[in-house]
């Protein structure tokens, strides 16, 4: 197993492995994920297992708290000293899940996070993987006001210091 940042070498497997897990109204482009690469490739961590690409986990930092749609569809508002760690996606290929592997991508991209000294991280996700993220520590705080895709979503935080104290690391 390795898992790396990503370059734009990556684009074709990267777009490729994003339709194989999203609806196409939910799922990030080609175009997309070529500017989120030339924008944030140190915050897009990627897992090989025998050369090929079977999960990755991107997203930016910014000052904002919550995340929202605009941030999915312009990479420039990121901000490389931003106080959060957004999660844009997380993608395992059917074929490869439920053996750990977004696991160890989440657990890297959260370590990450904590060394680049963030106030923690946030993600959006369906009701059914609300279990599934309170493992790493998230808390939900409720349907967010996104409305990506026409999916309802529900914020999650790991915050690493405050109030919330939910840091399992």
């Amino acid at each position: 197993m390795i898992i790396r940042k990503a370059t734009l070498d990556d684009l074709d497997d990267i777009a490729n492995l994003e339709r194989e897990c999203f609806p196409v109204n939910e799922a990030a482009t080609k175009d997309d994920f070529r500017e989120r690469l030339k924008t944030y490739p140190n915050h897009f961590l990627l897992l090989f297992l025998e050369g090929k690409l079977v999960a990755f986990i991107d997203g930016f930092c910014t000052d904002d708290a919550d995340l929202t749609d605009e941030m999915y569809e312009n990479p420039n508002l990121h901000d490389e000293s931003g106080d959060w760690q957004m999660i844009f996606g997380i993608n395992t290929h059917p074929d490869y899940r439920m053996q750990g592997n977004a696991s160890k991508l989440m657990d890297c991209f959260i370590i990450q996070a904590k060394q680049e000294k963030r106030l923690g991280v946030v993600l959006t996700c369906k009701k059914e993987l609300l279990d599934y993220y309170s493992k790493f520590g998230f808390v939900d705080e409720g349907i967010s006001e996104s409305v990506h895709g026409g999916v309802v979503w529900n914020q999650m935080r790991l915050a690493f210091k405050g109030e919330l104290g939910c840091n399992r690391y």
